[in-house]
């Protein structure tokens, strides 16, 4: 299938198309307006000085951003414990998700070959590993996950290996549908990732998503949500540990367009060493006709040494005054004194009181994880978390 191209944005002449990236002689005003597109050439090559691009670093990307990467490499993709397909370009199921909204995403769509659909259909939990195509290579991927109506499942999505990978992720879920997905990015030291994902909820359906960047080069992931149908229920939380040098990103989208839909979202970060950056946006737009809409999203940030930086930018548009609630909130910072002093005036020493205190920051997302369905899985990575911060000194 050739995807049709989306070459207007709703209410702006096309000369006037600020949300496209570096072109177009007024800003968004909203976030409503961004641009889509599933032609690479419809976007114009980021500069770093547009919004959507101005925290990522465009050459550390490996020619991603600007059409000079070879992606010719091949990510493997291993499914377990439910139905897997693969399937073309031409099949009809390939992007009911959402579309592209930056020029990373729709060279990822313009060059993948094949695409791997996972249907959920009463499967009550699945395991999906993503490998790099290697050292030195780079590729493509598409990956979609659907729900049939009434299904409910738990699936882990790992991401680990060498190279430069840029996919697309679609997840459609079915009406009235549960799905509870766990996306953890443990890359290589020299991998890439730039992943888009699109997620698409249908009525009285619910997604949780619990997401983990611990490994990589640089990580940018970026969740898009779109309702079909009145009662949608979405909850993103994640958390990211940066090292020295590295660079993790999340920037969201939660898109209330139709009405009694709820959205909660809930971030944090850790970062350690020189250089070490993190980049947590987050858009949530509640459209007129989103009435009786509840949403609030959250993003923490702990900086354990000198020369690491958190840049968080939480955003809410709000076009109807019929809503149940809204709300952001962002804070970042070191570790609290006040926790500290408790710990050690119990007897602790500061390094033990120091590592508790993370441990704590980073419980509440990690105890998302469903224990019983992937035991493992949560003790994993929190001893991967433990040595992060033996080599932290934390």
């Amino acid at each position: 299938m050739t995807a049709p191209i989306n070459t207007e944005v709703a209410g702006l002449a096309p000369e006037l198309k600020g949300a496209k990236e570096g072109q177009g002689v007024a800003p968004a005003a909203s976030a409503g307006e961004r641009f889509t597109s599933y032609d690479v050439e419809a976007f114009e090559v980021p500069s770093g000085r547009e919004e959507n691009w101005r925290f990522t670093p465009l050459k550390r990307l490996k020619g991603l951003h600007d059409g000079t990467a070879d992606l010719s490499g091949t990510a493997q993709v291993t499914v377990t414990g439910a139905t897997a397909e693969t399937v073309g370009r031409d099949d009809p199921r390939i992007g009911e998700g959402g579309t592209p909204a930056d020029r990373v995403a729709a060279q990822a769509w313009s060059a993948f070959t094949e695409a791997t659909i996972v249907t959920l259909d009463g499967t009550p939990s699945a395991a999906i590993t993503v490998d790099g195509p290697g050292e030195g290579r780079s590729a493509a991927g598409h990956l979609q996950l659907r729900t049939t109506t009434h299904a409910e499942a738990t699936v882990v999505l790992e991401h680990r290996g060498s190279g430069v990978l840029a996919d697309n992720l679609e997840i459609v879920l079915g009406d009235a549908s549960r799905l509870t997905l766990v996306v953890t990015e443990e890359w290589a030291d020299d991998a890439v990732h730039v992943s888009a994902q699109h997620l698409s909820i249908g009525r009285d359906a619910v997604l949780k998503i619990v997401s983990v960047a611990l490994g990589g080069d640089l990580v940018r992931v970026s969740p898009t949500v779109t309702y079909r149908a009145p009662g949608g229920d979405v909850e993103l939380v994640g958390l990211g540990y940066a090292d020295a040098g590295q660079h993790l990103e999340q920037r969201l989208f939660v898109d209330h367009a139709v009405p009694q839909c709820k959205s909660n979202v809930l971030y944090k970060n850790a970062l350690q060493g020189e250089g070490a950056h993190t980049v947590w946006i987050g858009d949530v737009l509640i459209r007129a006709a989103a009435e009786n809409t509840e949403t609030f999203e959250f993003n923490r940030n702990l900086v354990l040494t000198e020369g690491a930086r958190a840049d968080s930018v939480p955003n809410l548009e709000i076009e109807t005054g019929e809503i149940v609630s809204a709300g952001h909130a962002s804070a970042t910072g070191r570790f609290d004194d006040e926790q500290l002093f408790y710990l050690q005036s119990r007897g602790i020493d500061s390094e033990a009181a120091r590592r508790l205190v993370v441990r704590a920051f980073f419980g509440e997302i990690l105890h998302r994880i469903p224990s019983t369905t992937f035991p493992e899985l949560r003790e994993r990575l929190e001893q991967a978390i433990e040595a992060e911060l033996a080599v932290a000194g934390v």
